[in-house]
């Protein structure tokens, strides 16, 4: 794996890990996230730097994890929060904190771990 792979995942991994300490902080429940802006603001600009990051990884490492990760859908993600964070449905936003977040975190581990 490239240096600057190993690095973004590792930043990649530190935003995940925040989001779960967010959770935990604010509360585990879709009501907590819907009622509090901050809880909210918080999350999507984790989210937002982790699409960013996942749009500069290497060809190669987006190839080989292909299958396991949709680094697209994440890339997607930081652009509707980077550009239609107003109408933004909090609803797919806590899906992605409670669905797709872990698994994010569980394939940096393993690719740091190698």
């Amino acid at each position: 794996m490239l240096p600057r792979d190993m690095q973004r995942l590792e930043h990649i991994l530190e935003y995940c890990e925040s989001i779960e300490d967010s959770v935990a902080r604010f509360g585990d429940d879709f009501q907590s996230f819907h009622s509090d802006k901050a809880y909210h603001d918080l999350i999507c600009f984790y989210l937002l730097q982790i699409g960013e990051l996942s749009g500069q990884l290497s060809p190669e490492i987006r190839a080989a994890s292909a299958d396991t990760m949709d680094w697209s859908q994440m890339k997607g993600m930081r652009n509707i929060v980077a550009h239609h964070y107003g109408s933004i449905r909090l609803e797919i936003v806590w899906n992605t904190v409670q669905r797709d977040i872990p698994t994010l975190k569980a394939y940096c581990l393993e690719q740091l771990d190698e």
